[in-house]
């Protein structure tokens, strides 16, 4: 559904996004995670069509956005960190003001109805927006998204500001947007990610640092794959069963943590997960399992880790990624050097 590749943008000397490359499936929900500067709201601009690229490409459902920009901005939703609200106007008024704006052809009651009815924002349809509290003013923001139902939708902090609450009413929300649209989530609130997106992109200092599902990031960035858990029954017993495991590497006990119930560190060989074994022999000899972890990091671990000045390790899919760059690099330089100048010259402005 979309599309970005060797994304490069410069202001002067400085640049923003340095070659970077993704595509995003339809269907799926996206965590756009990087500390502040990185290059996320750069890249979400670029995609929307408010901000110009300096070199690369973006195409959303087939459409480049420099050649077809009103056909890319009918397939987008986009919800900037600051709604972009009239709050002198009612709900109703802005939501049809915005319907006209963006030249809805859709039967205008049914269609507000039905977005008023999913972001649950009925209740306050007549009144001012200036007087709704954050929650309802973010949920309105999502609602001008969502006129004339485009396939993709870009949130850039959606949650930024509101209370649990809140968080939570709005993190059910994307989820239930992302069973129809294709979604881009920015956001600070890691758990937020962890809970919505099945897939994470990890940007810094403009290049993507890390691809994945949360679980295969924390796994490939952890060195210890070890599972914590307690079982219930005699020490020896549960030893001697787990040793049978295939592909077992090592368990330890760690001793008694309550009645007739010990701790065990088990490790399996490296890519082997143990789980599905450890629970099917666990039920066959009727010894509970009553608590389970693994040793990855967990996604705050993976972020800070990935961002901090000190990581020096691959980013993901490096030859892909390096292999891209390189015939964007190559590509640029076989142009004449006056058109970057130019493009310089414009950003500066």
């Amino acid at each position: 559904m979309i599309e970005v590749k060797g994304l490069t943008k410069r202001y002067g000397a400085n640049i923003a996004l340095d070659h970077i490359s993704f595509s995003v499936e339809q269907g799926t929900i996206v965590g756009f995670l990087g500390p502040n500067g990185a290059g996320k709201s750069t890249t979400m601009n670029i995609i929307t069509g408010y901000l110009s690229a300096s070199s690369g490409s973006v195409s959303v459902g087939g459409h480049n956005i420099l050649e077809e920009p009103s056909e890319v901005k009918k397939l987008i939703g986009y919800l900037p960190e600051i709604p972009p609200l009239y709050t002198d106007m009612t709900v109703k008024e802005y939501l049809n003001f915005m319907y006209d704006l963006k030249k809805v052809t859709l039967p205008r009651e049914k269609h507000l109805k039905e977005i008023c009815d999913l972001v649950r924002i009925n209740e306050v349809y007549g009144r001012l927006i200036g007087n709704l509290s954050k929650g309802y003013r973010q949920r309105v923001g999502i609602a001008q998204a969502l006129l004339g139902n485009p396939p993709v939708l870009i949130l850039d902090e959606p949650t930024v500001g509101l209370d649990p609450k809140q968080i939570i009413e709005i993190r059910n929300l994307i989820k239930n947007l992302g069973r129809n649209h294709t979604i881009i989530l920015s956001s600070h609130i890691l758990p937020e990610v962890q809970a919505v997106c099945e897939r994470v992109l990890v940007i810094n200092k403009g290049r993507i640092v890390a691809d994945g599902t949360p679980d295969s990031l924390s796994h490939n960035l952890s060195s210890d794959h070890r599972l914590i858990v307690r079982i219930e029954g005699l020490e020896k017993d549960v030893l001697a069963n787990i040793k049978t495991l295939k592909d077992l590497v090592e368990v330890v006990s760690y001793g008694e943590k309550e009645a007739n119930v010990c701790e065990y560190s088990i490790e399996g060989k490296p890519g082997r997960d143990l789980r599905r074994d450890l629970f099917a022999l666990c039920s066959r000899k009727g010894m509970p399992i009553l608590a389970l972890r693994n040793t990855d990091l967990s996604l705050e671990d993976v972020f800070l880790r990935l961002t901090s000045e000190s990581y020096s390790g691959p980013a993901i899919q490096p030859e892909e990624k390096a292999a891209a760059r390189e015939a964007v690099e190559a590509a640029e330089t076989a142009e004449a050097a006056p058109q970057e100048n130019s493009e310089e010259g414009g950003d500066e402005e």
